[in-house]
């Protein structure tokens, strides 16, 4: 049960410093406690973990316009931060996790400025059927966090400019750009700004737990830790992802997210696989990748090994990871 909340708001806007710092507290955050940690991101594009950046992502533009090239260890897709976006992170342990609960504080806070906001399937927070947050979600071991964006005035004209959006994903939303189905909360009020938002999310964060929350300073986080693992989202092996020289790749979109698959075969063997994927369940796709590797390149063997792949019981809900497996089985045997 939750019993201590703190909040942390930086004006660091390096990217690769604040996914450093988010992963530190995530890691570090005990037993019924629960951080809300507030940041913004200076002209980035943050790829999901699994995600093949060079197709998400225009890398080349973005780099030379000045931009950052930002890997995050969550799934899900491709996002656009500027400064007209306020990110949120809640960091605590799985037995005090509630998705419901923590999107009711950013539902609240918006409550609090007169927007009427709604949940809209498994990670999206919309008004007026458009999307001003999109969430995603990490648990490794005990520790868990729930990330997401606020767009309060964030430039949609970047954002189509350095994203590669999967025209099928845009079709199975019913829209025909991503500027269209996202909004900026400036719509709803005008005189919003990121201060008022910090505002209400704190106010919120303590009405919907029901406790005072306490600010954490920045500078009580160990500067050391926070270097190390600033370095390693800043580096080229974590941004990019080793390439390997493939022989055979397959893809497609489901309603679960895209997966795209790369394989290395000599002698009929799989010896090394990339695999791309936006879906929200990252720790499936990365149990999938390992237990492929090392297998016959055949269809029978291949599709025998993803049905029979063992899920951990805590893991995504049955009736997704069956379907999972069925597509991903199903595409193998088109392709083979």
């Amino acid at each position: 049960m939750i019993n201590k909340l703190q909040w942390l708001a930086t004006d660091n806007t390096y990217p690769y410093q604040n996914l450093a710092m988010e992963e530190y507290l995530t890691m570090n955050v005990g037993p019924g406690e629960c951080i809300m940690y507030l940041w913004q991101n200076r002209h980035t594009v943050v790829i999901g973990k699994n995600q093949n950046c060079w197709k998400e992502c225009k890398v080349n533009s973005l780099e030379k316009d000045g931009g950052f090239l930002v890997r995050r260890l969550s799934g899900g897709g491709a996002v656009f931060h500027d400064m007209g976006n306020l990110n949120f992170t809640f960091c605590l342990q799985h037995d005090d996790y509630n998705v419901e609960k923590q999107q009711s504080v950013i539902l609240r806070a918006v409550q609090m400025l007169g927007i009427h906001g709604e949940r809209t399937g498994r990670n999206d927070i919309t008004v007026d059927g458009r999307k001003f947050s999109g969430n995603a979600f990490l648990r490794v071991g005990d520790q868990c966090y729930h990330h997401g964006t606020i767009m309060l005035n964030a430039n949609t004209e970047d954002m189509s400019r350095y994203l590669n959006v999967d025209k099928k994903k845009l079709e199975s939303k019913g829209v025909a750009s991503v500027k269209s189905r996202v909004a900026n909360l400036i719509e709803f009020k005008p005189d919003i700004t990121v201060p008022m938002m910090q505002d209400v999310l704190v106010k919120a964060f303590q009405e919907v737990y029901g406790l005072p929350a306490e600010e954490l300073s920045e500078n009580s986080l160990p500067a050391d830790e926070i270097s190390a693992l600033t370095d390693k989202f800043s580096s080229w092996d974590w941004k990019y992802g080793r390439k390997i020289p493939f022989d055979y790749e397959m893809a497609d979109r489901f309603d679960w997210g895209d997966i795209q698959m790369q394989f290395h075969v000599n002698g009929g063997i799989i010896k090394e696989i990339n695999v791309f994927s936006d879906a929200m369940d990252q720790e499936v796709i990365c149990l999938f990748k390992d237990a492929l590797t090392g297998q016959p390149y055949s269809e029978k063997d291949m599709t025998s090994v993803i049905m029979n792949t063992e899920i951990p019981a805590d893991g995504p809900p049955t009736d997704i990871v069956l379907s999972m497996k069925k597509d991903i089985a199903n595409l193998i045997q088109r392709e083979i």
